[in-house]
C-alpha cells in the first residue's frame, strides 16, 4: 500500500485504469510461474530452472510448429509437456537420487538454457496463429484475458493447498520431512509431484509470453528468476520451508510488479532496477527471520 500510494504521488501516470490494468499484464508470466516456485519453497526446496524451462518449452513448440509444420495445438501440448518432464527430473533428483535441490535445479537450468539455444540455433521463431495471439490481447469486462488466467491459478492453487490434504501435507514436508514421512505422508511423491507442476506452470508462463510477442526467444524468461524468487520470499514465504499462501504470493507479484512500472515511469534506469529488487529481497529475508524469532519466542 505504501508503494502503491507513493508512486500515485510520484508519477501522474501511474494511478490511471490504463496503468493499473498494464500491471497485471506484465507480470502475468512471472506471477504464474512464482505459484510453481512458492509451492517448492514450501516443501523445503528450490527452483532456479523455471526461467530455463519456459524457454526450452517455448522453443520446443516453436520448433515443432513453425520448422517441423506440427498441428499448432499438438505442438503447444509437448511444449507443456517438456515443462513436465523438466520438473519430473528436479523431482528424482532431489529425492530419489538425494542430490541438494540447488544443486539439482542449477544443472537442469544450465541444461534447458543451452538446448533452448541449440535445437533453433540460437534464432527466435516468429509468426504464430491469431487466435493465439488473442490471448493476451483480448479483455473481458476491460480486464486483459491473461489476467484472469493468472487469478484463476492462483485461486485453484490456494484452493489445494488450503483445504486438499495433500496440499496440506506440503507444510508438513516443509516444517518437518522425517515426522511427515513417519506420520505416513508420501514425501517422495508429493515432492516429485510440486516440481512437474512447478515445471508445467513454467510452460504456460512462456505461452503467454510467445502470445504477447508473436515471438519464441531461446534466451526468454532466463532473466526472471530474480522476479520469480523475489514474488514469493517477498510474499512471506520462508526458504527453510513450511510456510507460505498463495495470497501472500500475489501481494508479493503485486509489489514487485508496482516497484517495476513505477521504477519505468520515473525514467528510473533499467540497469539499477534489479538493484532496487536485491534490497527487497534482503529486507523480506530480514522480516522473515525477525518473526521467526518471535515465534520462537
Amino acid at each position: 500500500v505504501v508503494i502503491f500510494v507513493a508512486m500515485s504521488f510520484l508519477s501522474p501516470f501511474f494511478l490511471t485504469v490504463r496503468n493499473l490494468v498494464n500491471i497485471i499484464s506484465q507480470v502475468s508470466d512471472i506471477g504464474i510461474m512464482a505459484v510453481g516456485a512458492a509451492m517448492v519453497i514450501i516443501i523445503g526446496g528450490i527452483d532456479l530452472s523455471v526461467g530455463s524451462t519456459l524457454a526450452f518449452s517455448i522453443m520446443t513448440m516453436a520448433w515443432l510448429y513453425k520448422i517441423h509444420t506440427w498441428p499448432f495445438l499438438v505442438a503447444v501440448l509437448v511444449g507443456i509437456l517438456v515443462g513436465a518432464v523438466i520438473g519430473l527430473i528436479n523431482g528424482l533428483l532431489s529425492t530419489y537420487a538425494r542430490i541438494q535441490p540447488f544443486v539439482a535445479t542449477l544443472a537442469t537450468m544450465s541444461a534447458a538454457a543451452g538446448l533452448a539455444l541449440f535445437i533453433t540455433n540460437g534464432n527466435p521463431v516468429t509468426g504464430f496463429p491469431e487466435a493465439f495471439l488473442s490471448l493476451t490481447s483480448t479483455y473481458i469486462l476491460g480486464f486483459p484475458l491473461e489476467g484472469i488466467i493468472l487469478v484463476a491459478v492462483y485461486l485453484i492453487a490456494a484452493f489445494w493447498l488450503r483445504f486438499r490434504p495433500s496440499g496440506r501435507a506440503l507444510y508438513a514436508i516443509g516444517g518437518n520431512e522425517e515426522v511427515a514421512r513417519l506420520s505416513g505422508i508420501n514425501v517422495r511423491g508429493l515432492k516429485v509431484r510440486v516440481y512437474v507442476t512447478a515445471g508445467i506452470l513454467a510452460a504456460v508462463a512462456g505461452l503467454i509470453v510467445v502470445s504477447r510477442l508473436d515471438s519464441a526467444a531461446p534466451t526468454a524468461g532466463t532473466a526472471d528468476l530474480l522476479n520469480v524468487i523475489a514474488v514469493v520470499v517477498i510474499g512471506g514465504a520462508s526458504l527453510a520451508g513450511g510456510s507460505g499462501t498463495m495470497f501472500g504470493t500475489f501481494v508479493g507479484l503485486l509489489i514487485i510488479g508496482t516497484l517495476n512500472n513505477g521504477m519505468s515511469l520515473l525514467n528510473v534506469s533499467p540497469n539499477l532496477q534489479p538493484v532496487v529488487i536485491g534490497i527487497a529481497i534482503i529486507v523480506a529475508v530480514l522480516l522473515d527471520r525477525g518473526g521467526m524469532k518471535s515465534r520462537a519466542r
